[in-house]
């Protein structure tokens, strides 16, 4: 007999998750059959795309998760905003798993690299540590006055990770025929009443192209892009860094701090 740990809802999430919201239960699970095989958790994922699909849950369910990190980063930036050396991009949730990647593969492209983020601390290490050439604090600064000083050349690639009016702020310093590639929208997964500013202007009078994704649609180039980030990181132009919350019991905690500020790049729970 062999038992598993699960999170399932006892409330449905308003606004930011509780840790009241999921509770652990034991279960059961079934007797493994013929081409079956069982496999040990020793890392979980905790990813904001979980805010998001758990509209689609039900009071007893359990929370949707994942054991394995997919290469979001290189197929949703290379493929959508295909950036060119010298071009300026600008990424949102800069210092997130996915933002921060993105980053470092721009200039890896020879790419201006602008990274917007919630704190100083997590500028610095995007610039220090990462080869980001800006960071812009969008807590304390004026998103609209720091992109005309730092990219008064405009934006021709915008990698979104949060959507809301930060990003229709950015998309009136896009370039013509800029490219925005949208990956997520953190600002608005806890906020049901969340508004922004309308983007139509600037999509048709700057011709604009914007492309949402899911990285799946990528699924038979997968090795593709395992493959050029290990010989990226090998050759030391990419880094990673993990924010790694130790105990599964810990790992609401670890989810509700990916939208307090609390994780720098990867957010991951070892078992």
């Amino acid at each position: 007999m062999v038992k598993a740990k699960v999170f399932v809802f006892e409330k449905l999430f308003d606004g930011l998750p509780k840790e009241d919201d999921l509770k652990i239960v034991e279960e059961e699970l079934p007797p493994i059959k013929n081409g079956e095989f069982l496999v040990e958790a020793i890392y979980l994922s905790v990813d904001p795309y979980m805010r998001a699909y758990t509209a689609c849950h039900k009071i007893g369910e359990t929370n949707v998760g994942s054991q394995v990190g997919k290469n979001t980063a290189y197929f949703g930036f290379l493929e959508i905003c295909t950036p060119q050396a010298g071009e300026t991009v600008v990424v949102t949730g800069a210092a997130g798993a996915v933002g921060s990647h993105v980053g470092q593969i721009a200039k890896i492209k020879g790419c201006k690299v602008i990274g917007v983020t919630g704190s100083d601390e997590k500028g610095k290490w995007l610039v220090e540590e990462l080869g980001f050439d800006h960071f812009i604090n969008y807590k304390t600064a004026d998103l609209d006055k720091a992109l005309d000083e730092l990219a008064p050349e405009k934006i021709d690639c915008y990698f979104d990770n949060v959507g809301g009016e930060i990003s229709s702020i950015i998309l009136r310093h896009m370039n013509n025929f800029g490219r925005i590639s949208v990956c997520g929208s953190i600002s608005g997964y806890n906020n049901k009443s969340e508004k922004a500013t309308t983007i139509q202007r600037p999509m048709i009078s700057l011709n604009l192209t914007m492309e949402g994704f899911i990285v799946s649609r990528w699924a038979n180039r997968w090795n593709e892009g395992i493959q050029q980030n290990l010989k990226w990181i090998k050759e030391g132009k990419l880094k990673y860094h993990e924010t790694v919350t130790e105990g599964f019991e810990n790992m609401l905690k670890a989810f509700i701090e990916l939208f307090t500020g609390g994780n720098v790049g990867k957010a991951i729970v070892k078992v």
